[in-house]
């Protein structure tokens, strides 16, 4: 068959070719340009559903809480804890927006076991309470005024934030150098691996102190701390006395077990550290972070202390978050870091996304602990009357995170609206700088 022969018969075709074919533009090189498919025309639509919270867990406490949100779920039948589900709404009715399974991400320090002693008191989460948090544990740890932390070390670094009241520490380090600060409400102290300390609540306030321990390690357990009584109560006495070059009966005294927590006397505010011939450490190992100034943000402040500003503490960062009413952390993740978060006040919602479709909604109240894996999706809303307060702690030495607003704000328009099918006018208010803590009516 001859060319003409198939132009004649394909002729009548062409039209309906053109017609069904992609619109587009010529380059000049007079290639074809195709333009892409709308996001719109390949999957449906997100749904319009707000998918609030379903009562306010601060001032609802007569609610009858039940797993029903709109025309899903049914009410229960048998038994159930109705005060947990009140503090629970979105776990007991979750938005649609949640999907698939994530661990645990939560848990009150109210449900651990305390262990109780003369002058105080400690109670710990690992991951025997929160099995995800394989990177750090924490422990909760009051001592009366006077009360001793006894001189221990730990084959992790331990951090702190004072709760409440004021302590005084003690330290020397492996080349003999020693350290004795005294700090108050909103302060840090530090301790590197294997360097011995001593934890003493002044009587600056009546009842002694309060105190949140962090450790590098979520198999840490504090009944696992090397103890100064407890390793000489298990060293012969003729071994004890050659060490110290005196005689056994210099020992009669000490301890038959460990001590752990005990009553002592009040320390002074202003004591110092014994002169020590080789100096002192040459970085603290306390930081007055309730000195620092929060910035302040649209929905609240932030402030924060990591190796930058406190050279020491090369395994532990913290971000100070408040959040106002209605206000939120925005949308955000950590590239490498997991963050373990302690709610101090308020009330917070956080939705963690896993990735492959994955996400699980929780709620917070002081005392909760949180955990987000390092990358995980996540936001922390203010669902409450008061201020929220919460600090984001995390295994590293320099705190970062990725804003998605920011990390939207700078990418080129044409992908971010090829993906999301945004406005111009929403694409206006994307920002360029971390807006971190966004207000009810956004950054």
């Amino acid at each position: 068959m001859n060319r003409f022969l198939v132009f004649v018969l394909l002729a009548p075709l062409l039209p309906l070719l053109a017609s069904a074919a992609p619109t587009g533009s010529i380059a000049g090189s007079g290639t074809p340009v195709i333009s892409a498919i709308p996001a719109s025309e390949t999957v449906a639509l997100a749904s319009d559903d707000p998918n609030a919270v379903l009562w306010n867990v601060t001032i609802d406490t007569d609610t009858d809480p039940q797993p029903i949100r709109g025309a899903l779920g049914a009410s229960i039948m048998a038994q159930q804890n109705i005060p947990l589900q009140q503090l629970n709404p979105d776990l007991l009715a979750p938005p649609t927006t949640d999907a698939g399974d994530i661990p645990n991400l939560k848990w009150p320090f109210s449900m651990s076991s305390n262990r109780l002693q003369t002058g105080g008191w400690a109670r710990q989460t690992n991951i025997n309470q929160l099995s995800i948090a394989t990177s750090m544990a924490g422990v909760d740890m009051r001592l009366e005024a006077g009360a001793i932390r006894e001189l221990h070390w730990h084959k992790t670094a331990e951090w702190a934030y004072v709760l409440s009241g004021y302590m005084q520490v003690s330290a020397v380090d492996s080349n003999g150098r020693n350290f004795l600060g005294t700090i108050g409400p909103g302060d840090l102290w530090y301790f590197p691996a294997g360097i011995p300390h001593s934890l003493q609540a002044t009587n600056q306030t009546e009842d002694g102190a309060e105190f949140l321990l962090i450790f590098d390690d979520g198999d840490f357990s504090e009944d696992s701390t090397f103890l100064l009584t407890d390793w000489l109560a298990h060293t012969p006495k003729d071994v004890l006395a050659k060490n110290f070059g005196t005689t056994i009966e210099a020992f009669n005294n000490i301890p038959a077990q460990q001590l752990y927590i005990f009553p002592g006397n009040s320390p002074s505010p202003d004591a110092v550290a014994p002169e020590d011939p080789q100096g002192q450490v040459p970085s603290p190992y306390t930081y007055k972070f309730s000195e620092v100034t929060p910035t302040q943000l649209a929905g609240g402040s932030v402030k924060i202390a990591d190796s930058t500003v406190f050279p020491v503490s090369t395994s532990i960062s913290v971000a100070d978050v408040t959040v106002e009413p209605g206000g939120m952390r925005e949308l955000h993740w950590h590239p490498t870091q997991d963050e373990w978060t302690y709610y101090l006040g308020g009330a917070a919602r956080v939705t963690v996304f896993a990735s492959s479709s994955t996400a699980r909604t929780y709620n917070y109240e002081a005392g909760d602990i949180g955990f987000v894996p390092a990358t995980y999706g996540h936001y922390v809303e203010n669902i409450g009357n008061d201020t929220l307060h919460f600090l984001e702690i995390f295994n590293t030495a320099v705190y970062a995170d990725v804003s998605l607003n920011q990390w939207l704000a700078l990418t080129p328009p044409a992908m971010v609206e090829a993906h999301l099918g945004l406005s111009q006018n929403t694409m206006d208010l994307l920002t360029k700088t971390k807006a971190v803590v966004v207000g009810p009516n956004g950054p």
